[in-house]
C-alpha cells in the first residue's frame, strides 16, 4: 500500500510540475500575443493619423489653388425649409482661379410658394473672392450677379479636418440656400 501512495505521489507531483511549466508557457505566450497586438494598433493608429494629415494638407492645397468643385448632396431653404437630397451627378460647382461655373438647383421667391430654379453659369469674373483658414478648414467668399439683377454671395464652409463642406448662397431679396457636399479636385 505504501507504494502505491508513493507512486501517486509522484505520478501527481509529475502532473502540477507539468501543468505550471505548461501554464508558464502559456502566460509567456499570451502577453507574447498582447504585446504585439498592441504594436499593430500603434502602428494603425499611427498610419490613421499620417493619412488624416495627409488629407488635410491636400483639400488646403485645392483651396489654394483656386481649382476645385463642389458637389452637393444635400440642400435647404433657411432659416426652416425641408432638407432636400441631390442625387443628380450635373449639380456641381467648379472654382478655377479665373472663372466659376455654376450648375445648381436654387429656390426663388419672396413668399411661398418658392419655386425651384437651375443656376447654370459660367461667370467669367466674380467680386470679393476670399479665402480664409480657419480652426476646421477654410471660409470661402465671393459675390457674383449670375447675369442678373440680384447679387449672389456664396458662402463655403470647407472643412479639411473632417472633410465635407456646407454652401450658403443668399441674396438681399430671397431666402438664403444653404447645401451640404464634398469638395474634390477638378
Amino acid at each position: 500500500m505504501k507504494r502505491f501512495s508513493l507512486i501517486t505521489l509522484g505520478i501527481l507531483a509529475t502532473l502540477l510540475v507539468g501543468v505550471g511549466i505548461s501554464l508558464d508557457a502559456q502566460s509567456d505566450e499570451q502577453a507574447s500575443k498582447k504585446a504585439m497586438r498592441t504594436a499593430q494598433q500603434e502602428a494603425r493608429q499611427q498610419r490613421r493619423a499620417e493619412r488624416l494629415a495627409n488629407y488635410e494638407k491636400y483639400v488646403d492645397s485645392l483651396v489654394l489653388s483656386h481649382n476645385y468643385r463642389f458637389v452637393p448632396q444635400t440642400m435647404q431653404q433657411l432659416p426652416a425649409g425641408a432638407m432636400r437630397n441631390l442625387v443628380n451627378p450635373e449639380y456641381e460647382i467648379i472654382v478655377w482661379s479665373d472663372a466659376v461655373d455654376v450648375c445648381i438647383p436654387y429656390l426663388n421667391g419672396y413668399t411661398p410658394p418658392y419655386y425651384p430654379v437651375i443656376f447654370n453659369y459660367v461667370v467669367p469674373d466674380v467680386t470679393g473672392y476670399t479665402a480664409e483658414q480657419t480652426n476646421d478648414g477654410w471660409h470661402v467668399t465671393f459675390s457674383s450677379t449670375l447675369f442678373s439683377s440680384t447679387d449672389y454671395t456664396f458662402t463655403f464652409e470647407i472643412y479639411s479636418r473632417y472633410g465635407g463642406a456646407t454652401l450658403t448662397i443668399s441674396s438681399p431679396f430671397y431666402n438664403s440656400v444653404q447645401y451640404t457636399g464634398n469638395v474634390f479636385a477638378i
